[in-house]
């Protein structure tokens, strides 16, 4: 029964049996929180200050956990107040990695290592924008693709230290996901090329676009081939993001996701679970996606993140009545684009109970916003939030 108040100290399961109970779709004793756990599940860093605030925390020195997005990593004394389930582990990539900051004027330049020029604006941008793609060329060839520098996903550098950091959260008793460390196959072609040539690409040179497609799909092995033997045992959750969806449609048609990019998103789902088994496949993707979730399904997707739920077809009854025995819901826990923003915290509370009591019956749900929360949400909102699931988020 959803409803009961959320009394934290009495919970008899810990963060990880909570987390894993949820995603074996049965009910655990409350419903399991994320915050911070991914690069799409997280808080920029000016709300995150605001929250520490408001809850009496003091203030600390923010560690960026992706400074492309601003998104600050929770440190422990948030964690444990608020009751944060999940923790996460961040390979080092262009996000966080490396990010030397150019003065240009009104704005500061990076120029990462996959080529990919991004401004922030000064002096206080609140994030890095991309301005220029590496192979933007109307002439561009598989020869030009095959001889660009990629960069070595396979280095062992980008996951030093995370086996520890791993073995520190089971031991504290909480879930660990692993994150992907680069854009799925579909958008981070789009930040090599551009998004309008790549649509061109995959709609009249399919060779081409296919090149692009399998370089994307051999780093991302090489990276998984890496990490996975290495970590495989103690993440709980490894993650994909790649966005398919606008808000009242799809970026590409479903016949053009199934003839491109479904078959290679499979070899790649197909190789997270013959090295990691036990682990469980989360796959984010912002937008109306509903036309795609049999086929994510068919390919071994078992969690949905974010649940997009103000754009069409995401209407989360509906998402759970006729998905929600083969897919875990992980987010849709309050609408990120107006509500958390722009709302009262009453219409905070009232947004939050009516996605739980949509979501969370019969498990298979990790309460998480919409996507990450924005530098512009009041922390009374946050707060809001919080409270109304801790309140309603009980079984």
């Amino acid at each position: 029964m959803i409803g009961q108040a959320w009394q934290s100290e009495t919970c008899h399961l810990n963060c990880r049996e909570r987390l894993l109970t949820a995603l074996a779709h049965r009910e655990p004793d409350r419903v399991p929180f994320d915050l911070g756990s991914t690069q799409v599940t997280g808080i920029h860093a000016v709300a995150y200050r605001g929250l520490r605030a408001a809850l009496g925390l003091p203030p600390t020195e923010i560690v960026a956990c992706d400074r492309i997005q601003g998104l600050a990593l929770p440190d422990d004394d948030l964690i444990e107040r608020l009751g944060v389930d999940v923790r996460g582990l961040f390979p080092l990539n262009s996000h966080n990695w490396n990010v030397v900051e150019e003065d240009a004027g009104d704005y500061w330049a990076y120029h990462d290592e996959w080529g990919i020029t991004h401004h922030r604006p000064r002096p206080d941008g609140l994030y890095f924008s991309i301005v220029k793609a590496p192979l933007p060329g109307p002439e561009l060839t598989v020869a030009d693709i095959e001889r660009h520098r990629w960069p070595d996903m396979a280095d062992p550098r980008r996951i030093a230290g995370l086996r520890e950091q791993a073995e520190r959260h089971r031991a504290a008793g909480y879930a660990v996901v692993l994150k992907d460390p680069f854009a799925g196959i579909f958008e981070m072609s789009q930040r090599i090329v551009g998004m309008v040539n790549l649509l061109v690409m995959m709609a009249a040179d399919k060779r081409l676009a296919a090149a692009l497609f399998d370089q994307m799909l051999t780093l991302k092995l090489a990276f998984w081939e890496m990490a996975l033997p290495r970590l495989g045992d103690v993440v709980d959750v490894v993650t994909y993001a790649d966005d398919y969806g606008t808000q009242e449609s799809q970026l590409i048609s479903p016949r053009m996701f199934r003839e491109q990019l479904k078959p290679r998103v499979s070899i790649l789902f197909s190789r997270l679970a013959q090295l990691a088994p036990h682990a469980r496949r989360f796959l984010h993707s912002c937008g109306n996606v509903r036309p795609l979730l049999p086929d994510f399904i068919e390919i071994g997707v078992q969690i949905l993140n974010p649940v997009h739920i103000r754009a069409t077809g995401m209407e989360p009854t509906a998402l759970k009545r006729d998905f929600g025995d083969a897919l875990c819901f992980w987010g849709g826990g309050v609408d990120t684009q107006g509500v958390l923003p722009h709302g009262t915290p009453a219409e905070v509370r009232d947004d939050v109970r009516r996605n739980i009591e949509a979501l969370a019956p019969g498990g298979g749900y990790v309460f998480n916003p919409v996507h990450n929360i924005q530098a512009d949400v009041p922390p009374e909102n946050v707060v809001a939030m919080w409270e109304t699931l801790r309140r309603y988020g009980v079984y």
